[in-house]
């Protein structure tokens, strides 16, 4: 009884084996017609920018400005010959300047044609 159920199993074992080699050479024959399809690729996670360091320009200082500070660091006060010749300015910007500076309260006339921080 052994022997027969022995023989048996390898007659399985062998029907089993064909079965096998049937199933892949379907499956080649079937990868041969179905055309591969395109994987989807991974999308590709993008970094933030890095941060940009803005530089602001400072902006030249106006007439007012610079006039201003000539007559802060004199002490006897300054006259528009010297304005002129230290800030190349006409006189007529030079008067605009001063005339803005003393309605603004930061320059004061101390003589006929001298002005002094006040």
């Amino acid at each position: 009884m052994t022997k027969k159920i022995k023989k048996d199993l390898q007659a399985v074992l062998k029907s089993l084996y064909n079965l096998v080699q049937k199933i892949e050479k379907m499956q080649k024959e079937v990868d041969k017609q179905v055309k591969p399809t395109k994987k989807p690729k991974a999308k590709a996670v993008k970094k933030a920018p890095a941060k940009k360091v803005v530089v602001t320009k400072t902006a030249p200082p106006t007439a007012n400005e610079k006039i201003f500070a000539i007559i802060k660091r004199s002490k006897k006060g300054v006259n528009t010959e010297v304005l002129m010749k230290k800030t190349g300015y006409e006189r007529r910007t030079i008067s605009n300047a001063i005339y803005k500076l003393t309605k603004q309260g930061k320059i004061k006339t101390v003589a006929k044609g001298i002005y002094v921080k006040t």
